[in-house]
């Protein structure tokens, strides 16, 4: 069984949350996890996400089981494209949501796997073994400059247009949908955020709140929060966190708002 902890904070700064997530376990065998940040004027950003959240969510409620990785992959674009166009025609149809966007990053996964399908820079990691690999690449300017050699990892976290982002869910007719296959074995953890954490905690920290012994999930789901809001707190924080158990935890899926 999987357990999940989601928890989102609206940060010291912003006076909206334009943060969307949802953690469900479907029907099918299925754990589907979604996390969105929105961008946009005015009260677009959380539309944006929001939208995304939903469409993708109901695309998939009733998605076939015993679907293998590649027809999971499938079925999370097709749901991920609709909820670009659903975005973007809501953005055409009401002048005051024009140009609004979100990133999104969802994990669809079964028994036997799965797949994380992935749009801007909000991320995926798997910590496994005391170490998180990020699984996802960010679609923004810096990233790009980094991997052209233009600019180093460490300029990239200090650049003034390191929050660019080049792909976004919504903002055009038509957007391409990165997809990675994925499998979660026992005392493996797979990390789904927003940037407003990955900007401000770091690798090492992941690694240590992950890895802490005789802590809950929630409790670490928690502490990664805490970690960004010490370290400024600048942005929207939201966490989603999933863990394979063999055997069903009391308290079953969390959805948390600090």
């Amino acid at each position: 069984m999987i357990n999940s902890v989601s928890v989102t904070n609206i940060g010291h700064i912003r006076s909206v949350n334009e943060d969307s997530f949802s953690v469900v376990k479907l029907e099918q065998g299925y754990t589907l996890g979604i996390v969105a940040d929105g961008m946009g004027g005015h009260q677009a950003g959380d539309t944006a996400s929001r939208l995304a959240v939903e469409t993708i969510a109901s695309d998939l409620y009733e998605v076939s089981p015993h679907l293998n990785p590649e027809a999971c992959g499938v079925a999370l674009k097709q749901a991920i494209l609709h909820a670009n166009r659903v975005i973007y025609e809501t953005a055409s149809a009401h002048e005051e949501l024009h140009s609004m966007g979100t990133t999104v990053v969802a994990v669809l996964l079964g028994p036997s796997g799965g797949v994380i399908g992935h749009i801007g820079d909000s991320r995926a990691y798997k910590f496994k073994n005391g170490t998180s690999v990020q699984l996802t690449e960010d679609h923004t300017l810096v990233n790009e400059l980094v991997k052209n050699n233009q600019i180093s990892k460490e300029e990239a976290s200090v650049h003034p247009r390191r929050n660019v982002i080049m792909r976004a869910l919504g903002t055009d007719a038509e957007v391409e949908v990165d997809l990675y296959p994925v499998t979660l074995e026992e005392e493996e953890i797979l990390l789904v955020c927003s940037d407003g954490l990955s900007s401000y905690v770091s690798a090492q920290d992941i690694n240590r709140t992950l890895g802490m012994q005789g802590v809950s999930l929630k409790e670490r789901a928690e502490r990664l929060v805490s970690l960004a809001l010490d370290a400024g707190g600048e942005d929207n924080i939201t966490v989603v966190l999933l863990e394979l158990q063999s055997e069903a935890p009391g308290s079953g899926t969390k959805e948390l708002s600090l």
